[in-house]
């Protein structure tokens, strides 16, 4: 059987035990159809049916979270933790607390995170986890019982070296901290079993600011490999959360301008370029909508959710030289990239996960004068500061901002020059798609094979 046939018949029985879930689909769609050149060349992988057994996580967990509201009365949600392959480590892999989450977009999530993962270089496998609670509008007393619940149902299969679970959407520190009191409570042991915790007690610097520190990092490898750089450039980034935050902050550094963020509500436009510190105390501190900062920021205009064009997203409207998409999956549409593209947009990297649609990441492929960074390379710099925290743990030591932003950089290089090799490997230089998923998959895929059935 030829690679494409073998795919097709995988992606087959996915649409046929995967019912409805089409956000898995279309991560599955996007990595496998990309692995077919390796396939082709290195038939072992078909022979152990490496992909069929790659696309079925290891375990799904579904439980029941029931907590007290402020008027003593019960709330129930669901939780899910999808541990999707643990080859080369154990399983490694945020939680979200959102409305929207559901079986499939964890799952969507605990797929793209084995391929991450492999790419840092660390021994982390892949998971995802989270429950359809919304954070917003919650008392800290709510949080914090709904965290307790949470880890009441989640202990029994977390550990040091079995599960280390993260933060993600509607899961941050105060989240964390909550489950982390939680989890030793009930264990009796202090353990790195959660990363992103306080850095009083077992957290790491660089942490908060990973994930968008290292979508820049990587960026500017892209940009160095086409002979050019950051100085001067106009970026228009979404979201409005830690990715997005710490994106516009290092982009600064690099000599660009941030000149859009959005959230739910609608978008900002600053010409002037994004004032960091105001986004951090909005977003950070009071933890309201970004109306507020077209409020305080003189000359800022905000546009909201309604005044976007039919099945459009109106921050990427904005002129620009390169885009960041850090909020969330399929928020850039082919009808998005196009606009983009004709106003001169050259460069498109990843903080959030599949941001782009399929047909987006077809467009973006096919322009050879336009760079694209997808997200399982582009935005790993949180999850390998999360690794990075583990190794801390379990050396009982705490680095330097200096030590971990050094070795964040050099991961963030790793991840962008293999993915760069494989794809020239497989005769389509620059492909990071291409590049990123072989590279990724073929770690994973020796090591189960070494490992048996």
């Amino acid at each position: 059987m030829n690679a494409h046939d073998y795919i097709s018949d995988v992606l087959d029985y996915i649409e046929r035990t995967s019912l409805g879930q089409v956000t898995f689909k279309q991560a599955a769609t996007e990595i496998l159809r990309a692995l077919e050149p390796v396939l082709d060349r290195e038939p072992k992988y078909i022979k152990h049916k490496v992909v069929d057994r790659m696309v079925m996580p290891e375990r799904t967990n579904i439980f029941r979270i029931t907590y007290a509201n402020d008027k003593g009365e019960p709330e129930s949600h669901y939780g899910y933790r999808v541990q999707f392959n643990s080859a080369i480590g154990p399983y490694k892999g945020g939680l979200r607390f959102h409305p929207s989450v559901n079986l499939d977009i964890i799952k969507f999530l605990g797929f793209e995170q084995i391929f991450k993962n492999s790419l840092t270089g660390l021994s982390m496998g892949g998971a995802k986890g989270g429950a359809n609670f919304d954070p917003k509008g919650k008392s800290d007393g709510e949080i914090m019982r709904f965290c307790q619940a949470f880890m009441n149902a989640l202990h029994e299969i977390i550990g040091d070296v079995i599960d280390v679970p993260a933060g993600d959407i509607g899961v941050g520190g105060r989240e964390i901290g909550y489950m982390f009191g939680q989890y030793k409570r009930i264990k009796h042991r202090f353990e790195g079993t959660l990363t992103g915790k306080g850095l009083s007690w077992g957290g790491s610097l660089v942490r908060t600011e990973a994930t968008g520190y290292g979508l820049v990092y990587f960026a500017n490898e892209m940009l160095k490999k086409a002979g050019r750089g950051f100085e001067g450039l106009t970026c228009a980034v979404s979201g409005a959360g830690n990715v997005a935050i710490y994106t516009c902050e290092k982009l600064y550094q690099f000599g660009a301008k941030p000149v859009t963020v959005s959230d739910s509500t609608g978008y900002i436009y600053d010409a002037e370029g994004i004032d960091v510190a105001l986004l951090k105390q909005l977003k950070e501190v009071e933890r309201v909508g970004l109306r507020e900062y077209s409020v305080r920021k003189a000359g800022s205009k905000f546009i909201p959710v309604s005044e976007y064009k039919p099945g459009r997203n109106g921050v990427w409207d904005v002129k620009c030289d390169a885009a960041f998409p850090c909020a969330t999956q399929n928020e850039v549409s082919l009808a998005d990239i196009e606009v983009l593209y004709n106003n001169g947009c050259r460069l498109l990297a990843e903080g959030a996960n599949l941001p782009s649609t399929l047909d987006a990441m077809e467009f973006m492929a096919a322009k050879s004068d336009f760079l694209y960074g997808p997200a399982k390379a582009a935005n790993a710099g949180g999850v390998a500061t999360s690794g990075l925290e583990m190794a801390q743990n379990a050396a009982m030591e705490s680095w330097s901002f200096e030590k971990v932003d050094a070795r964040l950089q050099g991961i963030m290089k790793h991840i962008f020059d293999i993915s760069y090799e494989t794809s020239v490997e497989f005769g389509r230089p620059g492909d990071l798609v291409l590049g990123g998923n072989i590279a990724g998959f073929r770690k994973v895929a020796d090591a189960m094979i070494d490992q048996g059935y």
